[in-house]
């Protein structure tokens, strides 16, 4: 490639979370490339009333701090996430006398809670000081997709001037703007039906605030409630409550759409009678005085798939530009990871004159791998959402094969590693058909359950050893072998904790369904996990 035949290396369209990162990264693996990033707002953006997305969890957590060399940002001016928090408060008042499901202590891999506007803020600085240009105020007006090496052309407007760009590689990070989706007739809708509504509200909302229980109160050691992302649960819907820097508190309802449908809620009028309704207690916080409300927005069908996002003709989509799955679990910002992670090794393996289309080919299969375990966590789990029993169950289970397979696999840098991809896959099909079942096993499960109480009591994971040890063995360094023993250990402990869920539910319910776990769990584990009995009852 001759260095004068393009304007730029690298163009991003869109200079959000998924876009900026990216150019970041890029600049991490080449400190050569000529990248331009083409963005709509101009910085500084708002704090608070920007963009949800606010809540990550380790994938995420991971590639910021780690990857991205973040890490001093978020410890001094982002906020460390004190876990996942689950309040199964239906039509309650007494959340101290509630089922609640979280931990007493930090978990030993952070994550953290993140203003979006001020995480912007700062990557864009950030950006400009590695000599990336960012261009804000910018609209793209047309563009014309190059192939077999030909320059791709972005047409865009700022100030009312309009400016045309070439690039070899045309990256789209626009969000559900989805430039290159909608040029190529991209666009694939998935069956998970569900909507959304939020808004941003001034101060801190303290769940402790809300109970005089001393026992209830000393359950968890400092930082406290306030710092989970907590979720109030009920049958078919939870509601979010994420803390921010700025001072101000993110409040989302999520709904399955059937069940709680989008004109219940889609004003701020409407979503507060239904908050005083479904979750009594925190409407009742939200009406005071000091928690002024700083925007409203909702989405309807927030999730959908793609038909393709890497390609050999040197574009790729990240971020929404190309798929969304849901909030719940926060996967957003693992899924910018792992996409900007395939981006930077095709643009590597281009600038290096290797064959782009087995990779290309390869990494999108592995992307909607990725995406489709994990849509599996959400579609048609809805309606077992205020299950005091049996969601808890779906949360370790749900957590276990996170931190089990793609966790670890993205902190060993192994993303793009074809030795170990490999010599994994009858791991990763294992660990794949155990998570199917055991989604259709829990809705089944729920759907024998209806109507249960939430009784008053704390379900702690951070007891749970095996559980505490998955999430910190995150971070050990292994060589190739050690790796695949540990991944292949990981699915043998889901391999038995699957056994374990299934002879729970048939003891409550004999006649339910195995939905072809028997037949799964008939094959040897890889290695004995020596899993905790009762590790259900030892949580409580």
């Amino acid at each position: 490639m001759a260095a004068a035949a393009f304007d730029y290396d690298v163009a991003i369209l869109g200079g959000g979370l998924a876009g900026l990162t990216l150019a970041l990264q890029l600049r991490r693996q080449d400190d050569a490339l000529r990248i331009v990033v083409l963005e709509r707002h101009r910085h500084p953006v708002r704090e608070a009333a920007f963009k949800v997305g606010e809540s990550t969890v380790e994938v995420g957590a991971h590639y910021f701090a780690d990857v991205l060399g973040l890490r001093e940002h978020l410890e001094q001016e982002q906020i460390r996430k004190f876990g996942f928090r689950f309040f199964f408060s239906e039509g309650r008042e007494d959340i101290d006398r509630c089922t609640e499901l979280g931990v007493s202590r930090l978990l030993p891999t952070p994550s953290w809670q993140i203003d979006r506007g001020r995480f912007e803020n700062f990557l864009a600085e950030r950006v400009r000081a590695e000599g990336i240009e960012l261009r804000g105020g910018t609209v793209v007006r047309a563009l014309e997709m190059g192939g077999a090496g030909e320059a791709h052309r972005v047409a865009s407007e700022c100030d009312g001037e309009r400016t045309t760009l070439s690039a070899r590689w045309l990256v789209d990070a626009s969000g559900r703007a989805g430039l290159i989706k909608r040029k190529l007739d991209l666009a694939l809708p998935n069956a998970h039906d569900a909507n959304a509504v939020w808004w941003r509200v001034d101060g801190l909302l303290d769940p402790n605030d809300w109970s005089q229980d001393e026992a209830w109160l000393s359950r968890c050691t400092p930082p406290d409630r306030w710092r989970s992302t907590n979720h109030l649960c009920g049958p078919g819907y939870w509601v979010w409550l994420i803390p921010l820097a700025s001072g101000a508190h993110s409040v989302g309802i999520v709904c399955d759409a059937k069940m709680h449908p989008l004109s219940t809620m889609n004003t701020h009028a409407k979503a507060m009678d239904w908050m005083r309704e479904h979750q009594p207690r925190l409407a009742r916080a939200l009406q005071a005085p000091q928690h002024r409300v700083q925007d409203f927005l909702f989405l309807r069908h927030f999730s959908y798939s793609c038909k393709q996002v890497f390609s050999a003709d040197r574009w790729a989509l990240t971020g929404e530009a190309g798929v969304f799955l849901d909030p719940f679990y926060s996967p957003g910002s693992d899924f910018i990871a792992i996409a900007n992670t395939y981006i930077c090794d095709l643009i590597r393996k281009d600038r290096a004159g290797e064959a782009l289309a087995p990779y290309a080919s390869l990494y999108q299969q592995l992307f909607f791998s990725f995406y489709e375990n994990t849509l599996s966590l959400y579609q048609d789990q809805y309606p077992l959402f205020g299950d005091a029993q049996v969601m808890p169950v779906k949360v370790i289970w749900d957590y276990t094969f996170y931190w089990s397979v793609l966790a670890p696999l993205f902190f060993a840098g192994r993303l793009t590693d074809l030795a170990t991809l490999g010599a994994l896959r009858p791991a990763f099909g294992a660990a794949s058909a155990l998570n199917a079942a055991m989604q259709r096993l829990l809705r089944e499960w729920g759907e024998r359950n209806d109507g249960r109480p939430s009784p008053a009591r704390l379900l702690d994971q951070y007891r749970i050893d095996w559980f505490r040890e998955l999430n910190r063995a995150l971070h050990d360094p292994l060589d190739h072998s050690g790796f695949i023993a540990r991944i292949e250990g990981n699915v043998a402990r889901m391999h038995a904790l699957a056994a374990e869920i299934l002879a729970q539910a048939r003891a409550e319910h004999p006649a339910l369904d195995d939905h072809g776990l028997t037949a799964l769990l008939a094959a040897p584990a890889a290695v004995d996990p020596q899993l905790d009995a009762h590790w259900y009852a030892r949580a409580a």
